[in-house]
Parts: C-alpha cells; sequence; structure tokens
C-alpha cells in the first residue's frame, strides 16, 4: 500500500481526474485546498523584499488562488495507473505548471475497506 498525493495546480481538472480513478478502481480520495509558498509571499512581499518573487510570479497562475492536494491511499500496483491517468487529463509533469505527484510507503492502515 501507498499513500499517493498529488498537488493539482489547474484545479479545473479535479473532477476528470476523481471520475478517471474513480472507473479505475482508485477510490477513496480525500481533496484538500492548498495554497503553494511562493503564491503566499508574494501576497505579503514585494519583489525588493524577496527578489526571487519576480521570477516566481511568471510561473504562477493570477487566475488561479488555489491549489487542490488529492491524497488517496492505493495498492503498489496502481501507482502506474495513477500517473497515467493524471498525464492524460493535464499533461506531461515533467512540463510547468501540471503539478506535482509523490507517494510513501504505508506500513499500517486501519479503517480502509480492502477493495
Amino acid at each position: 500500500m501507498r499513500l499517493f498525493c498529488y498537488i493539482l495546480n489547474q484545479t479545473d481538472y479535479l473532477d476528470a481526474i476523481l471520475t478517471e480513478f474513480a472507473h479505475n478502481e482508485i477510490k477513496g480520495a480525500t481533496i484538500i485546498e492548498s495554497n503553494g509558498m511562493a503564491r503566499v509571499l508574494s501576497h505579503s512581499h514585494d519583489e525588493e523584499e524577496l527578489p526571487f518573487l519576480a521570477s516566481l510570479k511568471k510561473l504562477l497562475s493570477p487566475d488561479t488562488d488555489s491549489n487542490n492536494i488529492i491524497l488517496t491511499v492505493i495498492k503498489d500496483e496502481q501507482l502506474p495507473l495513477a500517473v497515467e491517468i493524471i498525464e492524460k487529463i493535464v499533461g506531461n509533469l515533467d512540463d510547468q505548471n501540471k503539478g506535482i505527484v509523490f507517494s510513501f510507503p504505508l506500513d499500517f492502515t486501519k479503517g480502509i475497506v480492502a477493495s
């Protein structure tokens, strides 16, 4: 078992991702609305105070104020499928502003109904 995490920058894709997950037996996701460090700092500091903000502002989508974090527990063998689903919807994760995926092995769970 793994804890699968995806930080979704383009929140318009949330429903499509969750729907594809459900169609592929990836269930029980928790969604958390979040803000990245650069966005938070850009609201309270100017570019003179933190010079790196100038370059980060170019990467930030001005019409998006938040991200979504998708958390779900998956079987080890579902990891490639979960990434494939995401990339089918948002594009290559190596491209700019597509989000970040990572996972952790789990050595204990309780309360998860096996499917």
